[in-house]
């Protein structure tokens, strides 16, 4: 009886010795500290380190990366006290060489259920504004459409539940879509995952 109480002593002793070991393994990674827009580009006073004991599952920037995201710009937006990831940061201009930024307000019933990511692809559809004579006319003609991206979606707006959402389409479109926009004729149809 004795042996037997000294070996399980001993197993107990031993698993909770592989215990701390485990939870006293803590990784040092890159966390945000200060709040980073989208499209920000990212400086060393925007993040710090953490020491955690880190799942294999959560990816974050390992601390001896920290300079390698300093100069790249905020994908999504940032918040202080959260774990930056690699696909948080990009390298490239959230509009590119050849694009145009277009800020289209959506109004309560008009925003999609399914969130507004940057980098979903849209299109920005040309539609009559109410009152306008070509409003009550059926057709049989296809709406106009241009091809957008989203760069940046507000939160709702207190009061009016408008969400602004910035657009970015070619250099070209960009004109006829904030011609729209100021008319009341444009609506924002999200496209397929596959972007058709």
């Amino acid at each position: 009886m004795i042996a037997l109480s000294l070996a399980l002593i001993a197993g107990g002793g031993a698993g909770v010795a592989v215990l701390l070991l485990q939870v006293g393994h803590r990784t040092e990674v890159v966390r945000v500290v200060r709040d980073v827009q989208v499209g920000q580009v990212l400086t060393q006073d925007d993040l710090g380190k953490a020491s955690i004991a880190l799942d294999p599952a959560v990816k974050a920037v390992p601390a001896e990366d920290l300079m390698s995201v300093v100069g790249k710009r905020a994908a999504v937006e940032l918040m202080p006290g959260s774990l930056l990831a690699p696909s948080q940061v990009t390298k490239d201009a959230l509009v590119k060489a050849g694009e145009q930024l277009v800020s289209i307000g959506l109004e309560a019933e008009q925003v999609p259920a399914s969130e507004l990511v940057p980098g979903q692809r849209v299109a920005l559809v040309h539609v009559p504004a109410a009152g306008a004579p070509e409003a009550g006319k059926t057709s049989d003609v296809v709406p106009r459409t241009l091809d957008g991206r989203v760069v940046k979606a507000s939160g709702a707006a207190p009061g009016t539940g408008v969400v602004v959402v910035d657009v970015a389409t070619a250099a070209s479109d960009g004109p006829t879509a904030a011609a729209w926009e100021a008319a009341g004729a444009l609506r924002l149809v999200l496209a397929a995952v596959d972007g058709s």
